[in-house]
């Protein structure tokens, strides 16, 4: 089972967030693969994030890392939800065939669960998110990291700064419609 750490990292709330995100509910930002980066803003307006893994054990079959994700999915909207709606990176192009079905299938398993629930779920295409963090839509891991930061949160890794990045990007532009 994926460690569930929602206290990872955690930041003040912030005061001037858009209507959408001031209701009783938790939104969900995600940067899929087997090293997920994820950023939660909570129902007390606390921005927890992360990066959990779901690399295969040396026994396990190969669906395993997709129901470890789907339990972990239901354990973040369980104890922090109900999640109100998803933000995930959208990537149109991997250098590896392997990423590539990783990220494929947990984008599927991602897609049908939250269908399951009702919950909606858009994917935001990967310079949108890094034009948003740094003004560069090429933006390297270490500019990601770097403007994670810059605004107050200590991320592991890229894949935690990406979801944090993400999730700023949903709340401060309401979900892209600003």
């Amino acid at each position: 089972m994926a460690d569930l750490n929602l206290a990872t990292h955690c930041r003040e709330a912030i005061p001037d967030l858009p209507p959408v995100s001031r209701s009783n509910r938790s939104m969900l930002a995600l940067d899929l693969g087997t090293a997920t980066g994820w950023a939660l803003h909570g129902i007390d307006g606390l921005i927890t994030s992360g990066t959990v893994s779901f690399r295969p054990g040396r026994f396990d079959g190969g669906g395993m890392r997709y129901l470890r994700f789907t339990n972990w999915l239901t354990e973040i909207d369980r104890l922090s939800g109900p999640v109100a709606a998803i933000w995930f990176e959208e990537v149109r192009r991997h250098a590896a065939t392997d990423a590539a079905h990783v990220y494929g299938g947990l984008m599927a398993t991602l897609t049908a669960w939250a269908e399951l629930r009702g919950i909606p779920y858009e994917g935001v295409p990967v310079g949108t998110i890094k034009r948003h963090a740094t003004g560069k839509g090429n933006a390297p891991k270490e500019a990601m990291i770097a403007a994670a930061r810059a605004r107050g949160f200590s991320p592991a890794d890229d894949n935690e700064a990406d979801a944090i990045a993400i999730l700023l990007w949903a709340l401060e532009t309401k979900g892209g419609l600003q």
